[in-house]
């Protein structure tokens, strides 16, 4: 099996025409505004590099350099009282300028507030591993390194979490194909019968909103039922459908086709 190669226009059937559309940004406040907030900040540039800081919904943003993340988070940890590492996860900015957006979400229990640091990271980096300051890293790198191919170095096992170990690809890529590639098209049918039966069992259909009007096996066509396993020529009478088995539920109208409306303004 060859390696996928990434195409430009391979999300051009896409349901959103600009893969890489960026939602507007809410306001965002200075961090002088908040006693707790500015505390924190002042503490954390104490020791470390800030390159951005502000308040955003109800909520602190930090800009870190990636090689400090291990300090910082031991900083928030052992002397400002955030000690749950709730979140982290990676953004996918490589066709921007080829990195990736690393954040870690922390919360103080005590302080009832939260902060969330963010670093880029070069495409092809690696970022240090904080599983020894909080535990819920463990799964999280994985599946940081799962998705999006960053690893963490000095993890204790830095291996796929959701996806087969020997997958190809990573899979909330902005370029991965949303059906899946090549591989994935073939990936179980190898597994299970061998190379030698695709032609027999073809490619795995992997787009799950796929619905075939004439197929009578694994769908129902609403007004247009049929036996199982019928074959379809598409001259199929229209069967009127009622929302409703026919012993019905206590207190509940029975309801169908004709007497349903479709209502149009969402205000009603």
């Amino acid at each position: 099996m060859r390696a996928y190669t990434p195409k430009d226009n391979v999300q051009a059937k896409a349901y959103y025409t600009d893969r890489f559309y960026v939602s507007p940004q809410v306001a965002k406040q200075d961090v002088a505004s908040d006693e707790v907030f500015a505390a924190d900040l002042a503490a954390i540039k104490a020791k470390f590099e800030v390159s951005d800081a502000f308040i955003q919904v109800g909520q602190m943003v930090v800009y870190i350099k990636a090689e400090d993340n291990y300090g910082v988070l031991e900083l928030m940890r052992d002397e400002l009282e955030y000690t749950q590492l709730s979140e982290m996860s990676a953004i996918d900015w490589l066709a921007k300028d080829n990195t990736f957006e690393v954040f870690y979400q922390m919360l103080s229990m005590n302080k009832r507030k939260r902060i969330r640091i963010k670093m880029s990271i070069k495409n092809g980096h690696a970022v240090n591993s904080v599983e020894k300051l909080f535990r819920s890293a463990d799964w999280s790198e994985r599946e940081m390194f799962d998705m999006f191919g960053i690893e963490a170095n000095n993890h204790p096992f830095m291996k796929r979490i959701l996806m087969p170990y020997d997958w190809q690809g990573h899979p909330l890529l902005k370029t991965y194909p949303l059906e899946g590639d090549e591989f994935a098209a073939w990936y179980e049918v190898d597994k299970i019968y061998g190379k030698e039966a695709r032609d027999i069992i073809g490619p795995e259909l992997r787009d799950t909103s796929r619905v075939d009007r004439y197929d009578s096996t694994r769908f129902a066509r609403l007004g247009h039922e049929v036996p199982f396993g019928t074959e379809i020529t598409g001259n199929e009478p229209v069967t009127e459908q009622n929302y409703q088995e026919d012993s019905g539920v206590f207190l509940i109208k029975k309801l169908d086709k004709k007497s349903s409306v479709v209502i149009d303004d969402p205000q009603r």
